[in-house]
């Protein structure tokens, strides 16, 4: 089992890729999304029509809707959910904390034959025995229910829950509801750790969909900020506020350690306050405007090793892609060895988006 295990470490999840394994459910018509230019740093406007366009489904919008991105890993995980909305298969997010998995699982909901039925998001950190019960016997009977951070299920939680998935699990929905499970944390590490049942991280790891996080899809910043900024100002009545050129560029050159929640964070202070000085200094590590200039000095040198670092990621990035996160496929492509192409991964900060 332990030797089976390690293996599983190397390939058993997918990055935005799925088992080679027809589901049975009838296919539904693909809708494609029109896309954003962002060439430039002018925050495109968010249209009526584009946000009906976004979110077609049920009625009432969840806590941080999904946008459609333009870079290419978001355009393969938009592909790879609607193949996922097909099928019954139990489906395991993986992303880094606020990078939008449950906003991922909705959208898989939305897109399937189960749309028109309940979306039920259970908190695993907070269950117990008698609530997973009462869970089980009330939201598994049909629609979709997802559990959030399923590596914080108890070890008697995780006990039960193996008994609700038994054998059938992999043959589709359980008790009728499609199951889907997010994570944030190193579910092998939980598992070499003994914190996390070795066979439950078998039954829900089969179909794996990880997000990228929100510093690996700048291109997609512009658009994201422009639907939070109205959405906020809709919501709160108060005037759509506009950044200047050079928070624009700050705000897409920001790491973004919180990720999507972050951002829709700044959006809102943005929209209340109306001064971007006060919103963009309270950002982690981000220079402060002054004036409209940023007072960090700006060296030549840094500047040029820094578009070459990016134009290597984004060869990299494109050519993953390409190669569904084949990683020797893709070192292949890129005449380098694979060891060189794990090492430039990991440079990137995306060794493990793609395990």
């Amino acid at each position: 089992m332990r030797a089976k295990f390690k293996q599983a470490q190397l390939g058993s999840c997918l990055a935005i890729g799925v088992k080679t394994k027809r589901f049975r459910d009838p296919v539904l018509p693909q809708k494609r999304y029109t896309t954003m230019s962002t060439t430039d740093h002018n925050f495109p406007p968010l249209t009526e029509k584009r946000r009906k366009t976004l979110f077609p489904g049920p009625e009432s919008a969840p806590e941080m809707e999904f946008v459609p991105g333009d870079c290419p890993a978001m355009l393969s995980v938009e592909q790879v959910m609607r193949e996922l909305a097909m099928g019954d298969a139990p489906v395991l997010i993986r992303a880094e904390a606020g990078a939008g998995k449950r906003v991922a699982a909705q959208r898989i909901h939305q897109m399937s034959i189960r749309r028109s039925q309940p979306f039920v998001a259970l908190d695993c950190a907070t269950l117990t025995v008698e609530t997973l019960n009462n869970s089980v016997s009330s939201s598994f009977r049909r629609g979709t229910v997802l559990l959030e951070e399923v590596a914080s299920l108890t070890p008697d939680c995780q006990a039960k829950l193996m008994k609700v998935l038994g054998k059938s699990v992999e043959e589709g929905a359980v008790g009728g509801a499609r199951l889907v499970f997010t994570t944030s944390r190193d579910l092998e590490a939980e598992v070499s750790a003994k914190r996390f049942r070795e066979d439950l991280y078998y039954r829900i790891s089969g179909v794996c969909l990880r997000l990228p996080p929100l510093r690996q899809r700048r291109e997609d910043i512009p658009q994201l900020v422009s639907f939070f900024l109205a959405r906020y100002a809709s919501e709160l009545g108060r005037p759509l506020p506009k950044f200047s050129a050079n928070a624009e560029r700050s705000l897409q050159d920001y790491a973004w350690p919180g990720n999507l929640r972050e951002l829709q964070e700044v959006a809102k202070a943005m929209v209340v306050l109306g001064d971007e000085s006060h919103v963009l200094g309270g950002l982690r590590g981000l220079s402060v405007l002054t004036g409209g200039r940023v007072t960090d000095r700006v060296s030549l040198k840094e500047t040029s090793k820094a578009a070459s670092r990016e134009a290597e990621k984004e060869l990299i990035l494109k050519v993953l892609n390409k190669t569904r996160w084949n990683r020797r496929r893709a070192a292949q492509e890129l005449q380098i060895s694979y060891k060189a192409l794990l090492y430039k991964l990991k440079q990137i900060g995306v060794e493990e988006y793609g395990a």
